[in-house]
């Protein structure tokens, strides 16, 4: 059947426009209204996410044609937005950036692909007139996308916003859909993997009612909830079969603060339809593990930021180690993998980590990962079958050195990894890598790691006193 699903992408001329200020600020604005308004973001990403998640108060969700699928992708499309009033997919970079010539991941195709119509943030900064030929070009290099309105960014004044409308309007024939001026308060933080994430500190929350006032103040929302509902029906055909939940059957710690934050939703879905009770816990301020754990789940993050904070928990580090010695199963991603290591060293200071995994990290000044990744499974991972090609993305500035043992769970095709080669360091029932996987591209990690924790059996009460001992 065709349903209606009121949508549209928020997209720019280049990175760093404005976009999620300007998207976090319409999410806000419309939920204000008591609206329910699905986000998304385009593209690997954990932060800006964050931040639309929080602006909307529903988890955003990623859309990324490399690592699922345009199947995939747009079944999630669907089946997230479904419920809501409607849907606003945030961009990365520029509308028609991408890796590849023909432009298959640019924002500018997931567009063609949603038939979703396109709001332009455009930054205004340092230009008049010039604007004009610039926007000229982004409709004509693919005049099938429609661009159906913009919104002038950072504009210095209103003697700035007068020359703007009127070069637009006197050839651009584009809906202008509102002036944001440069302020403060419409810069989110940035620093070196981007935005600085909202969970990593509570003071940025109050961020968001600035962005809401300001968008609502300075664009027409009435006129952007139009160009949502111009989008065309879309065939949908809803599962109304019962979901079949697996009996719980393994306990899986989470570490889930201000210095890991790095989780994508569908994952953490998937390991609990595997049958995973998931039990969160603060790295920093719990002193021992959750009771009963058979597993361990550290996602990605921001641990050098808060390396002062889980070094000066030593309790908790020792009995990680102490757990991985005896034989926890632990997934790690990039900032998981740091937790493990000895040690840390950024900004010319160093700290003392878990110490699991026999070496160190030090934190660079520029990237040493960034970007998508392809993966290969050697089998030395002792959940996940030797030959699976996997999809996968990393962004690190993290350097492992010191690395005296210890096999690998993944030759890189394609990314950096650990040493350009391999990634994904094994060590006992431990598996950490720089490569962050999604359920959507990598079906079999969750069920696999589940099943694979069930049958170590670490939370039974024979594990749970040799842990005992150690107290």
């Amino acid at each position: 059947m065709r349903r209606a699903f009121p949508r549209l992408v928020v997209s720019a001329t280049h990175k760093s426009a404005g976009k999620t200020s300007v998207t976090a600020g319409l999410l806000s604005a419309i939920a204000s209204r008591g609206m329910k308004v699905q986000p998304f973001k385009k593209g690997p990403d954990f932060i800006d996410p964050m931040w639309l998640s929080a602006a909307s108060g529903i988890q955003c969700r990623n859309l990324d044609n490399f690592m699922f699928g345009w199947g995939s992708l747009e079944a999630l499309f669907k089946s997230s937005a479904s419920s809501a009033d409607l849907s606003i997919i945030e961009g990365n970079k520029g509308l028609h950036d991408s890796a590849d010539a023909e432009g298959e991941g640019s924002g500018a195709n997931l567009a063609r692909r949603l038939q979703a119509p396109v709001v332009m943030v455009l930054d205004a900064s340092g230009t008049t007139r010039g604007i004009a030929p610039l926007l000229l070009g982004y409709k004509m290099f693919e005049p099938d996308i429609n661009i159906a309105g913009v919104i002038l960014n950072k504009v210095a004044s209103g003697r700035h916003e007068s020359k703007l409308r009127a070069v637009l309007e006197k050839y651009c024939d584009v809906e202008i859909l509102g002036s944001i001026r440069r302020t403060d308060e419409m810069e989110i933080l940035e620093r070196h993997l981007g935005l600085v994430p909202i969970k990593e500190d509570e003071s940025l929350a109050s961020m968001l009612d600035g962005l809401r006032r300001h968008v609502s103040y300075a664009v027409d929302i009435d006129k952007v909830l139009e160009i949502a509902n111009s989008a065309p029906p879309m065939e949908y055909e809803p599962d109304v079969a019962p979901k079949h939940q697996s009996a719980r059957r393994a306990r899986i710690g989470v570490v889930m603060d201000s210095a890991f934050t790095f989780y994508y939703p569908e994952n953490l879905e998937a390991l609990a339809d595997a049958g995973a009770e998931l039990v969160p816990f603060d790295a920093m301020s719990r002193q021992s593990l959750p009771k009963g754990l058979d597993a361990l789940y550290v996602g990605g993050g921001f641990p050098e930021v808060k390396m002062a904070e889980l070094q000066a928990n030593a309790t908790l580090r020792a009995e990680i180690r102490n757990a991985v010695e005896d034989g926890m199963p632990v997934h790690a991603e990039c900032g998981g993998l740091i937790y493990l290591s000895k040690s840390v060293c950024h900004g010319g200071r160093r700290a003392e980590m878990v110490g699991a995994l026999d070496c160190d990290v030090v934190i660079n000044e520029k990237p040493k990962g960034h970007g998508y990744m392809v993966l290969e499974t050697t089998g030395a991972s002792p959940w996940m079958k030797a030959g699976t090609k996997i999809k996968a993305h990393e962004f690190h500035y993290g350097e492992v050195v010191n690395l005296r043992r210890g096999e690998f769970a993944f030759k890189v095709a394609r990314g950096t990894g650990i040493n350009g080669k391999d990634d994904g360091l094994v060590y006992k029932n431990v598996t950490a890598s720089f490569a962050h996987l999604h359920h959507l591209s990598a079906p079999d990690w969750a069920r696999d790691f589940v099943a694979f924790a069930e049958r170590t059996a670490f939370g039974s009460s024979t594990r749970e006193l040799v842990l005992a001992g150690r107290q």
